[in-house]
């Protein structure tokens, strides 16, 4: 089992980033939440599986084709057992 949290930063808000990131967490098996913030960035947090971690992991550093992702933060976190995938504001 592995977290990570992410910071993604362009222009990610507005354009369905959340509710794709939702989707393919799903596709991918992977638990967490992803969240607008106030700066106008977007958080992720991702637990699971290594592979699919990384996979969701690559996906946040591209974002849905409305979205232009223009940075990536990535933090290694110990997983806490979450149970599914919410979005957040």
């Amino acid at each position: 089992m592995q977290r990570r949290r992410v910071v993604v930063r362009g222009r990610v808000q507005g354009v369905g980033f959340r509710w794709s990131a939702a989707q393919e967490a799903e596709r991918l098996g992977v638990s967490g939440w992803v969240a607008n913030r106030d700066d106008g960035t977007v958080e992720a947090v991702v637990e699971g599986e290594g592979p699919a971690v990384e996979a969701m992991v690559d996906w946040l550093r591209t974002g849905p084709r409305s979205s232009r992702v223009t940075g990536v933060e990535v933090q290694v976190e110990q997983p806490e057992g979450i149970d599914g995938f919410g979005v957040h504001r």
